[in-house]
């Protein structure tokens, strides 16, 4: 089970609790005098109850907001999948019928239908990234790790020289820290990747046939 859900669990688990200790306290006090109309005792137990339910209502009340912020992370989590999984069933679309490369924006010099492609898909990658960077699955060192062996290749250093500046755009525009917060990440691990010395080339992924 996962940490977020462990939680929501047991503060769903204590405000049910306090609930049935609230509905239960009058049967018990009901047990404390039940004949002998010990009035005086019983108030000063009707008393503590009372000051009792003021902390107790407020914890419950807590469980709820817990229970509806969890709720709203989800839906999040839900709109950014559906919207990821459109963006993909649009590129893979274009792959599969180049003609309509073209309907999305230029790159800053002309490519190669190939390139094009390849460019078309490595964005699709960090897109994939840069959404689960937002959702909080990733963080900070493993956005790091990550992108430090995707910066080894020469094709996603030339997207990044591509596309980095219109992924900056966006991004301030969104007003997203965390989207904002991964721009800068892709580019410092692009910088230290060049940094380090020339990327493999498309041609050096495959062994040579014999």
């Amino acid at each position: 089970m996962k940490p977020q859900r462990a939680q929501l669990l047991l503060w769903c688990m204590v405000a049910l609790g306090l609930l049935m200790a609230i509905f239960l306290t009058p049967v018990v006090l009901a047990q404390v005098a039940p004949t002998q109309e010990d009035w005086s005792r019983l108030s000063s137990v009707s008393q503590t109850y009372g000051a009792l339910s003021a902390p107790v209502s407020a914890i419950a009340l807590l469980g709820v907001a817990a229970s509806l912020i969890f709720q709203a992370r989800q839906t999040k989590i839900a709109n950014h999948d559906a919207q990821r999984s459109s963006h993909r069933q649009l590129v893979m679309y274009a792959l599969e019928n180049p003609e309509f490369l073209v309907c999305w924006e230029p790159v800053s010099s002309m490519p190669s239908e190939v390139e094009m492609r390849r460019l078309a898909f490595t964005n699709m990658i960090i897109s994939n990234w840069s959404s689960d960077y937002e959702l909080r699955r990733w963080n900070d060192q493993e956005a790091r790790s990550q992108l430090s062996i995707h910066f080894q290749g020469t094709v996603a250093r030339t997207h990044w020289e591509k596309a980095a500046s219109s992924w900056r755009q966006v991004s301030v525009a969104s007003g997203d820290t965390r989207r904002i917060r991964f721009v800068d990440l892709m580019d410092e691990s692009y910088a230290r990747a060049t940094a380090e010395g020339p990327g493999v080339p498309p041609e050096a992924y495959f062994a040579s046939p014999p």
